[in-house]
């Protein structure tokens, strides 16, 4: 068994340490999450959360070294031996599929794109970890993520704040926790950058300090949308066939066949299976006739886009127009907007300069500076 230099005694027996549940997904920082928290004083329990069931859609060789590969589990399970903490392995991959992987299945299909690491956060990792903290009488929990939280005392509000880490900041995927979820979690990696995690790492001599991490969606770690979808279609019959139809241009003109919308999304300019003399992209899908929309390059921005299911973290509603900055996925640099109420648990975004790729089905994330104000799931966008 690894040893870990440096690490914290174990607690006097007739001492009392606030408890907190780690989830360890046998990664570095979630690794090093659960050490600066034994290092804080706290009573630190682990668990890993087996979410996908990767022999479902995957051959053995293909999970290798993803973090669908049950070696992350074995490596969770190292890690906690080594911190000298107990550990608990649960099974939600029956949840994990109806919850996320087959919404994620189900949107492609209707032409949407998903952000299935934003659903499964809300859905289940959160929700789960506090629910099973509850059950060994924790109240806190925590996670790897790079993100922070604090209380803001003139507003009495968690807020939810971007990691110091740019490159590594995780926030746009934590947009939909709510209050009572930031009230209770930590995130002890949030003030480090990723080269100071791995530094205190091999310090202390980690077993996963030099583990690789997966950049990919988790349950399709050859990062292979299409092929995992037409799998799981093929496995699980109930689901509806995807359908060939039309590639059209913004005027009606057909150039093209396709083999079903699952194979597009907002701005892809590869792989349209069309050669017209000039480079066109995906500018719509419309998912009613089974067509796809392309054009230029010029045509792919939107001046304003609308979002639904939002919900407001730096602020307990969207009362009036503010000045922003909005994220619309993970990788893109925010841009400034104004937002505005829109229908019920709505707002209307309105980019002060036009942007790429506006896709239905991705979420958009709003922040002042570096607090999250709230977001939502883009539903349609307008380039007038």
């Amino acid at each position: 068994m690894a040893q870990i230099q440096g690490s914290p005694e174990r607690a006097d027996i007739n001492r009392r340490k606030e408890k907190i549940l780690v989830a360890m997904s046998g990664g570095v920082d979630s690794a090093m999450a659960a050490y600066l928290l034994l290092k804080q004083g706290y009573e630190v329990i682990g668990v890993t959360m087996r979410l996908y069931d990767e022999r479902s859609t995957f051959t053995p060789s293909q999970c290798r070294g993803a973090t669908c590969s049950p070696s992350d589990q074995n490596d969770a399970h190292e890690v906690a031996r080594a911190l000298g903490i107990r550990h608990y392995m649960v099974n939600y991959s029956e949840e994990f599929r109806h919850r996320v992987v087959e919404p994620f299945v189900l949107n492609y299909i209707n032409g949407l794109t998903p952000s299935p690491c934003i659903l499964c956060n809300s859905l289940l990792k959160f929700s789960k970890l506090r629910h099973f903290a509850q059950c060994l009488g924790v109240d806190k929990v925590a996670t790897g993520h790079y993100a922070m939280v604090q209380y803001d005392e003139i507003t009495q509000r968690y807020v939810l704040y971007k990691g110091r880490d740019a490159a590594k900041d995780q926030s746009y995927f934590l947009f939909q926790l709510k209050q009572d979820q930031l009230r209770d979690t930590v995130f002890p990696v949030g003030e480090l950058s990723k080269s100071e995690i791995r530094e205190l790492a091999r310090a202390i001599n980690l077993p996963v300090a030099e583990k690789e991490e997966s950049q990919e969606v988790c349950f399709i770690p050859d990062n292979d949308y299409v092929g995992f979808i037409e799998r799981y279609i093929e496995k699980y019959p109930s689901f509806a066939q995807p359908q060939t139809g039309e590639i059209v241009r913004t005027d009606g003109t057909l150039v093209g066949m396709h083999d079903g919308i699952h194979r597009f999304t907002i701005g892809q300019r590869r792989g349209l299976g069309v050669a017209v003399g000039e480079p066109l992209y995906v500018v719509a899908i419309d998912a009613y006739r089974h067509r796809v929309i392309v054009g230029t390059k010029d045509e792919v921005f939107s001046r304003r886009f609308y979002i639904t299911c939002s919900n407001w973290i730096a602020t307990p509603s969207l009362d009036e127009e503010i000045d922003v900055e909005v994220k619309i996925r993970s990788r893109f640099n925010p841009a400034r907007a104004k937002i505005s109420p829109w229908s019920q648990n709505g707002a209307m975004v309105t980019f002060a300069e036009p942007q790429p790729a506006v896709t239905p089905g991705q979420a958009a994330v709003f922040y002042w500076d570096e607090v999250v104000v709230g977001g939502g799931w883009i539903y349609k966008s307008e380039r007038d």
